[in-house]
């Protein structure tokens, strides 16, 4: 099916092209989401006629976008969750719980905006883009921890893995401590 592009769309095309796309695809996505017409005679002079207005909005929803990836660009949002002691989530970390903190922090992000590099089923901190307009992008980080001082240790640059072997070697040494002072009261008593 031939569909006029309304705006640019990521791995289809620029605003204005005629592109080829599976039927599916048009009636469920680019259609509905008025990010393309049918390619018909009728539509394709009806969009000349629109250009220059759907270009105009393009550039203004564009530099609004940008204004706002540049407050968004670099933030780190905390997202408390439960978690084992080795540092696997109980669950996993989506793009709404994202959105929801960023929307805590007073920025109004939609899930659909928000692309996660990877599923996110561990501690610590992780990347994911923000696309506020196809052509604008932001770059935010997570910080997934158990509680707020845990957050701020994983902020500091220490891992939930560094932070669980810096107890244990400290229990370790207590331990030892321990019995080396009874292996010496010992020695006292004879």
């Amino acid at each position: 099916m031939q569909v006029i592009l309304l705006e640019r769309v990521a791995k289809l095309g620029q605003m204005g092209d005629v592109v080829n796309v599976k039927q599916g695809y048009a009636r469920n996505f680019l259609l509905p989401q008025g990010k393309a017409l049918r390619a018909s005679e009728a539509n394709i002079k009806s969009f000349e006629a629109r250009k220059a207005q759907l270009e105009a909005q393009n550039l203004e929803t564009k530099a609004e976008a940008a204004a706002v990836a540049e407050k968004l660009d670099g933030q780190v949002f905390v997202v408390i969750r439960t978690a084992s002691d080795a540092g696997s989530l109980y669950g996993s970390v989506t793009a709404r719980d994202a959105a929801e903190a960023a929307t805590a922090e007073g920025f109004t992000v939609a899930r659909g905006q928000i692309v996660l590099d990877a599923p996110i089923k561990t501690l610590g901190l992780h990347g994911m883009t923000v696309v506020l307009h196809p052509e604008v992008s932001a770059r935010i980080s997570v910080n997934v921890a158990r509680s707020a001082e845990e957050a701020e240790l994983q902020a500091s640059g220490k891992s939930v893995q560094e932070l669980a072997a810096e107890a244990e070697a400290a229990a370790d040494l207590e331990i030892q401590n321990l019995f080396d002072d009874l292996g010496g009261a010992a020695g006292d008593d004879e």
